[in-house]
């Protein structure tokens, strides 16, 4: 696939996976589109990306969790008159923790831009992909999503939904020469466990992994794929299991010790 000259819109792009999307899409000459809530780092990696790629990059400051976060986004892109070639939907996040001393507000919040916001955002740029037979819609979804997990449940519900959602709608493209592709990383080298709290099942890989493994998924235009052999392999497995053996195995992984 040809990236040069394409325009690429990543959402949370201050951190992590993110960031490793900007680099990697800027080394194939795309512009880039950068949202995020924290203003300086898109800045720096602005700067950074101009400087070490000689593309264009607009950086765009927003809280996708806002009121009518998505509709703001897209009139302000219309307004610079820039079009979206590549959609990347990586903002999210998740909380670690028992379901019932969660605090309902944050939880809303992760269902909202896990979910609602990365359904939005592809109803608002996916149509003129689709009009013009070109482009890339990438959802970043989880090892997360093929079992229940103790601990983080509502974060593993929003990437099973991902997933389904993004698999979906690959097969409603059929002959179309967009791309639509679900990444389902396991343990990445981010601020997630910073957020959500507690820490990552196993050593954490690094982000360009998740973005390799992107590029090569692309060019064989599949529906998803999990980042990672160790990880396809286990994702894969848990079929095999009683899903109460599985359900309690992730559970010592995720749930905290102290109730």
């Amino acid at each position: 696939m040809e990236y040069t000259g394409k325009t690429a819109l990543i959402t949370g792009a201050s951190s992590g996976i993110g960031v490793a999307y900007a680099d990697g899409f800027a080394a194939r000459g795309s512009n880039l589109i950068l949202v995020a809530r924290r203003k300086d780092r898109l800045e720096a990696l602005a700067t950074r990306l101009k400087k070490q790629y000689s593309v264009e990059v607009e950086v765009v400051p927003h809280d996708l969790t806002a009121p009518d976060a998505v509709a703001k986004l897209e009139k302000e892109i219309a307004k610079k008159k820039l079009s979206v070639d590549v959609l990347i939907n990586n903002a999210g996040f998740g909380l670690n923790g028992f379901f019932v001393k969660e605090d309902r507000s944050k939880t809303q919040e992760e269902i909202t831009l896990n979910i609602g916001v990365l359904v939005d955002l592809t109803a608002a740029f996916l149509p003129a992909m689709v009009q013009r037979n070109s482009g890339v819609v990438v959802n970043i979804a989880s090892t997360a999503s093929f079992q229940p997990v103790p601990g983080m449940a509502v974060y593993g519900a929003t990437k099973a939904f991902v997933r389904s959602f993004t698999e979906a709608l690959w097969g409603e493209l059929g002959e179309s020469k967009v791309r639509v592709l679900a990444v389902s990383p396991g343990s990445t080298e981010s601020e997630f466990f910073v957020v959500a709290g507690g820490s990552p099942a196993g050593k954490a890989m690094p982000a360009s992994a998740v973005v390799e493994t992107t590029f090569s998924a692309l060019e064989k235009n599949v529906p998803s794929v999990v980042v990672g052999g160790s990880n396809a392999f286990a994702a894969g497995l848990v079929r095999f299991f009683p899903k109460k053996a599985v359900i309690k195995l992730v559970g010592k992984m995720f749930l905290p010790k102290e109730k």
